[in-house]
This record gives structure tokens, C-alpha cells and sequence, in this order.
């Protein structure tokens, strides 16, 4: 993270913003560019694999989140109608799932998941 956060800085720099441009997803990159090489070689533990999985599956969220946050001040920062267009778009998106949904045909649902140990 402090070498992708620090590469990120370093874009910036040469792009003349002082921001972090990408870093959190440079370090993501590195993560999983590291950890398959040494999961190739069989020299992670199963714990380190389970941490990797982990912080793999928490990039997307909080990316997500972080970008939200931005267009939300982004957004206020431009004035109302801003605004009131991304609270359109956003009540356009939740309208839409249930038409979009019925375009697919419809399946069986799943059967439960099994829990371990029983």
C-alpha cells in the first residue's frame, strides 16, 4: 500500500495534480501480481492466502466508497442541479431493476449453502 499509495503521488507529480493518482489500485495490482507468483511457488501459508482473498474482495467496495464520497462533494461543490441530477440518475437505477430483471427468463432458485462442520 505505501508503495502503490507513493507511486500514485509520484503520477500525480508528473501530471502536474497534487493528488494521488491510482495508487490504491497500483498497490492492488501489485498485491495480486506478488501474491500469484508466490502462490505459484507454494510459498504463501493458507492464512496469507485467506488475507489476500480478503483485501481482494474489500478493493471493489472501497474504491466504490471512495468514489462516491468524491461525486457527492463534487456535486455540491457545482450547485443544486448537480445534485438533483445524480439523485435522479440513482432513483432511475433502482426503478430499473425490477423491468430489467424481467428480461431474463426465469431460473430455479439456488439451494442453501451447507454449512462447514455439520
Amino acid at each position: 500500500m505505501v508503495v502503490g499509495t507513493a507511486l500514485g503521488y509520484l503520477v500525480g507529480h508528473l501530471l502536474g495534480i497534487s493528488a494521488n493518482i491510482g495508487g490504491v489500485g497500483m498497490a492492488m495490482l501489485m498485491l495480486v501480481v506478488f501474491s500469484r507468483q508466490l502462490m505459484d511457488k507454494d510459498q504463501l501459508s493458507a492464512a496469507a492466502q485467506s488475507g489476500i482473498k480478503f483485501w481482494s474482495a474489500m478493493y471493489i467496495p472501497i474504491v466504490v466508497a471512495m468514489c462516491t464520497r468524491q461525486n457527492v462533494v463534487a456535486a455540491f461543490d457545482a450547485g443544486a442541479l448537480a445534485f438533483i441530477a445524480g439523485l435522479a440518475a440513482t432513483a432511475s437505477g433502482f426503478l430499473l431493476i425490477r423491468p430489467i430483471s424481467a428480461l431474463g427468463p426465469r431460473s430455479e432458485p439456488l439451494p442453501p449453502i451447507e454449512q462447514e462442520g455439520k
